[in-house]
């Protein structure tokens, strides 16, 4: 690739480049910053302007084994010049695509039974919403199709994937949600709408509220209940104490699927290899992405129950071929860093390292800023954790958004070296670092959002 100056990439991108999660005025007029990243190592990514960062979101989630494993580039080369590409239509597969589907079966709930490979955990949600409604076809119930999402929950941001999200941001001028979506309430135990509240009461009061909902629409129109086994997107909330054993109970009591979107979750983050494990899902469907190349390479997948496996192929028998699938769907090259991601997470003990870590890392993190006046709650689990900002903790009163007091917490902290991510919908900072993250880069993560959050709070 020919070495553009810094001039000339910066012009090319203002003028060429649509960026997603942008706005899009200030960044075509220059009004905000643009960053371009050149490269990585471990936990650090470098910019071309040579400034070298702590990047304690992984991406977006998503670089579990961290930056620079030129293993999973080998994978990708090799397998770029033995077979760059072959479809996965009507039986066809490649050694990587059936070696990675056996992998991640291994490493699933044991009533998994088969996975179908996308690229993105949108494209995996949108397989799910379908398989939802064929599964009810084929069992004779062709008006079970609504899908009960939650508020504040994040599957991706497609028509109907956009629509299972509960965020406004992605639903702002897109004529989102569509039906059969519908949102019931989101398991956010700092925001629960009474302050007396017991954990145990408010993971009731989520429960009520989504049997109220089935009960109203009715059961027989219920086909699926979907969410992140810990919200992600919506603030990094882990659910309150029972809450998946109640709403377990209510999905089984009335004959509703249960989607696991696994996305964030999967693949270690937790300090299991699923999240379902960690927190006692059996999910029917299972939605993959990121930690399934640690995004080496584009990958996403949808593991799909014992139970409706055999609904699928009974499909088949009456139907005839499933018309469903994509151009890149099991991608050979995509497959193969996902063989070799997964072998580098066993091998480096990284599932392990994401438990015991991230237990130090949310430690230290409270230690840090957990008492400061402006700091609502700091929260997390695994290799997880946000704070959430207030100005008020006693009546927890939330700040203007028009303050910008999470974004310019994070603009401070990367002031400092280190990235976190302002998430939408509150005041809130993120981290998801990858599962490679030493004691020591915890504590060098925790110092400087210290550091950031004092800086703001004084010009509060």
């Amino acid at each position: 690739m020919v070495d553009r100056s810094d001039n000339e990439l910066d012009a090319w991108d203002r003028d060429h480049f649509f960026h997603p999660s942008t706005h899009m005025a200030q960044h075509a007029r220059g009004d905000s910053p643009n960053r371009i990243i050149t490269g990585g190592e471990g936990v650090y990514i470098t910019d071309r302007n040579g400034k070298r960062s702590l990047d304690g979101f992984g991406g977006l989630y998503c670089v579990n084994v961290g930056y620079g494993q030129s293993r999973i580039a080998d994978a990708i080369a090799e397998q770029a010049r033995k077979l760059a590409y072959y479809h996965a239509y009507a039986g066809h597969g490649s050694e990587a695509s059936i070696t990675l589907a056996k992998m991640v079966l291994d490493r699933a709930p044991a009533h998994m039974s088969r996975v179908y490979f996308g690229l993105s955990g949108s494209d995996a949600n949108e397989t799910n919403i379908k398989l939802v409604w064929y599964y009810n076809n084929v069992l004779g119930r062709p008006e079970k199709k609504k899908i009960i999402s939650r508020w504040r929950g994040y599957h991706g941001s497609g028509l109907m994937t956009g629509s299972l999200t509960g965020l406004a941001l992605f639903h702002n001028a897109f004529d989102l949600p569509r039906t059969p979506i519908l949102h019931t309430e989101a398991p956010y135990y700092f925001r629960r709408p009474d302050l007396a509240m017991s954990e145990d009461a408010f993971a009731q009061h989520c429960a009520d509220k989504l049997e109220e909902m089935i009960e109203a629409e009715g059961a027989d129109t219920i086909a699926a209940f979907i969410g992140e086994p810990m919200l992600g997107t919506g603030g990094i909330v882990p659910p309150p104490a029972g809450y998946w054993e109640k709403i377990q109970a209510i999905l089984a009591k009335h004959d509703i699927l249960l989607i696991a979107d696994e996305v964030v979750t999967g693949f270690g983050r937790m300090g299991t290899m699923m999240g379902s494990d960690h927190y006692g899902l059996k999910p029917d469907l299972i939605t993959i992405a990121k930690g399934l190349t640690s995004a080496y390479a584009p990958l996403s997948g949808t593991i799909v129950s014992d139970t409706v496996w055999r609904v699928l192929e009974q499909g088949s028998d009456e139907l005839g071929v499933i018309g469903h699938g994509w151009t890149y769907s099991a991608h050979p090259l995509c497959a193969a860093a996902g063989v070799a991601n997964l072998e580098l997470l066993d091998e480096l003990g990284l599932v392990d390292n994401a438990r015991e870590v991230g237990a130090y890392f949310n430690a230290v993190l409270k230690d840090a800023v957990g008492g400061h006046p402006i700091v609502g709650e700091v929260r997390g689990d695994g290799m997880l954790a946000a704070v959430e900002f207030v100005a008020d903790r006693d009546s927890r009163t939330f700040f203007d958004p028009a303050a910008k007091v999470g974004p310019r917490i994070a603009a401070a902290l990367l002031e400092r070296g280190v990235i976190g991510r302002a998430m939408p919908q509150g005041d809130i900072l993120g981290f998801a670092p990858p599962l490679c993250l030493s004691r020591e880069e915890a504590d060098i993560i925790a110092d400087a959002v210290k550091g950031a959050v004092e800086a703001v709070a004084a010009e509060l």
